[in-house]
């Protein structure tokens, strides 16, 4: 399986950005958790992070007929994004939405995505767990 896994804005601030709410862990260390558990599994990774919304529709697009899956927090796009949404649509490839944080009880704001629409599966509140438990979900289902 060719997994390809898209972190949105911000993401990249792990570690820094309320580590009250997302944790201490760093960027580099959610990589390397994903890694690891792709590598046991002999699944082939592609990762991807950006804080431009365009930038990921972009690479949703390129994903076309290359990979088999895709993971993605869409972070603040979440709420916001309508071409998110319609790039996985057009891709048809199979997406599961992962959140660090449970935005079941956020704000009111960010308990609203447009990504769970289209995805497979959502995930929320189970920190870097919620990749991982992604990743089981699509090798089983492809």
């Amino acid at each position: 399986m060719k997994l390809l896994v898209i972190n949105g804005p911000n993401l990249n601030m792990l570690g820094i950005r309320e580590p009250d709410i997302y944790g201490k862990e760093t960027y580099a260390s959610l990589l390397e958790y994903i890694g690891d558990i792709c590598e046991e599994k002999g699944i082939e990774v592609d990762f991807f992070q950006s804080n431009h919304e365009g930038a990921i529709v972009d690479r949703i697009q390129q994903a076309y007929k290359k990979e088999d899956a895709i993971v993605i927090n869409p972070a603040a796009y979440t709420h916001t994004s309508i071409a998110i949404p319609d790039a996985i649509k057009a891709v048809g490839i199979p997406a599961v939405e992962v959140h660090l944080s449970d935005i079941s009880k956020r704000e009111a704001y960010r308990q609203i995505s447009y990504v769970s629409d289209v995805a497979v599966k959502t995930i929320y509140g189970k920190g870097f767990e919620g990749y991982k438990e992604a990743i089981e979900y699509l090798e089983k289902s492809l």
